[in-house]
C-alpha cells in the first residue's frame, strides 16, 4: 500500500489539519507501507502560467530547457498521485477556500489526456481511479453542511473530475472559536477518525 499524504498549511507542526493527517496515517496503518509526504506549505509548486502553459503544449523535442524543467515539475507531481493506492489531503480553510499552494497543486495534476479526457459526447472522464481518497480540513469557524463551507463542494468535483469519486471528508470546525471550542472540534475530527475501518467504503461520505 503506497499512501500520498499532500499537505497544504503554511504553519508547519502547528496546523491543525497537518495533525490530523498524522492521526489519520497511523489509524489506517499507512507506516506499514510506503508513505510518501509533500508538503505543499514548505515547497509550494509555482503558479500556474503562460509559460508553463506554452510549455506543456510544445512538442517534447522543441522545448527548450527551461520548458523541459517546468514540465519536469508537473509530470512528477502526476506521476506521484497515479502511483499512489491512497491519498490523504490535509486542507486548512483560509477565508472561506482552500490554500491557493493547494489550488496550485490541483491545477498541476489536471491535465488532459492524462488525468482526465472528454468522450465523444463531451462528458468528462477522470483517469486517477481506485484510489482511497481522505479529506481533513479545520477551519475557524462552523461552516460544514452550510452554504459557506466552499472547500468540500468544490474538492468533491475536482476530485471527482480527475477520478477520485471514494473521498471521505472530516473536518475540525471552531478552531478560532476559543480554547474550549478548538478541543471539541479536533476532539470529534480525531473520533471520526477512529471510527473510520482500515478499508474505506466504496462511496464518498462526509464526517464532521
Amino acid at each position: 500500500m503506497r499512501t500520498l499524504i499532500v499537505l497544504s498549511s503554511i504553519l508547519g507542526d502547528n496546523s491543525k489539519s497537518t495533525q490530523l493527517a498524522r492521526h489519520l496515517s497511523a489509524h489506517l496503518g499507512a507506516e506499514q507501507g510506503e508513505v510518501i509526504v509533500r508538503d505543499l506549505g514548505h515547497t509550494p509548486l509555482p503558479y500556474m502560467d503562460g509559460s508553463l502553459i506554452g510549455a506543456l503544449f510544445t512538442p517534447q523535442d522543441q522545448r527548450v530547457d527551461a520548458q523541459h524543467a517546468a514540465v519536469a515539475v508537473a509530470d512528477a507531481a502526476i506521476d506521484e498521485l497515479k502511483a499512489a493506492d491512497r491519498v490523504i489531503f490535509a486542507v486548512p480553510v483560509y477565508n472561506f477556500g482552500l490554500p491557493a499552494q493547494l489550488k496550485s497543486y490541483l491545477d498541476f495534476v489536471a491535465r488532459a489526456g492524462v488525468t482526465f479526457r472528454y468522450t465523444a459526447e463531451g462528458v468528462p472522464e477522470g483517469l486517477v481511479t481506485g484510489k482511497e481518497v481522505f479529506v481533513v480540513s479545520a477551519r475557524g469557524g462552523k461552516a460544514q453542511g452550510t452554504p459557506l463551507d466552499t472547500v468540500t463542494p468544490y474538492l468533491q468535483t475536482m476530485l471527482g473530475f480527475l477520478g477520485m469519486t471514494n473521498v471521505t471528508f472530516i473536518a475540525a470546525e471552531g478552531q478560532a472559536m476559543g480554547e474550549a471550542a478548538a478541543a471539541a472540534g479536533m476532539d470529534a475530527a480525531r473520533a471520526a477518525i477512529d471510527a473510520l475501518p482500515q478499508t474505506a467504503s466504496a462511496e464518498s461520505r462526509v464526517a464532521a
